[in-house]
């Protein structure tokens, strides 16, 4: 049987990264894992040419990654109680850093929640854990809403 000892759970704090958290500390206590928790915040470099100066902008993800680092706490004080787990921010586009992270870190596996979007709005939006399920060279498990 293979081997899982370092778990990569991907959340975005919604109300499905709990359900996505039960799934990743209850494999990890099963297998004597160490889970890494990631939350993602989104990279606003794109808006730099929009009017809006720089250091605006660099104030604002700045903000948005220390509250997702309080958030962070709290999430894995709740959620990881049974297990070691450790939280980390990252910024950037979700599905690229995940993969990094994965790789950087030597991860085993990832467990990520999807939203389960249709029609158009997967089309518009796309999806991360697509991106990741067909990218990662590791096992991804994926929780539906």
């Amino acid at each position: 049987m293979a081997e899982v000892k370092k778990i990569l759970c991907a959340v975005d704090f919604s109300d499905m990264s709990s359900k996505v958290a039960d799934y990743a500390q209850t494999i990890a206590k099963s297998m004597n894992s160490s889970v890494k928790v990631v939350y993602i915040a989104p990279s606003l470099s794109q808006y730099v040419g929009f009017h809006v100066p720089p250091t605006s902008i660099e104030n604002f993800v700045g903000e948005i990654v220390s509250g997702a680092e309080k958030t962070m706490d709290i999430f894995i004080q709740e959620n990881f109680s049974e297990v070691d787990a450790t939280g980390q921010v990252l910024t950037g586009y979700a599905a690229e850093e995940i993969l990094k992270y994965a790789d950087q870190e030597d991860m085993d596996m990832i467990i990520m929640g999807t939203h389960g979007r249709k029609g158009i709005d997967r089309v518009l939006f796309g999806s991360v854990a697509e991106k990741i399920v067909k990218s990662a060279p590791i096992p991804v498990l994926t929780i539906r809403p």
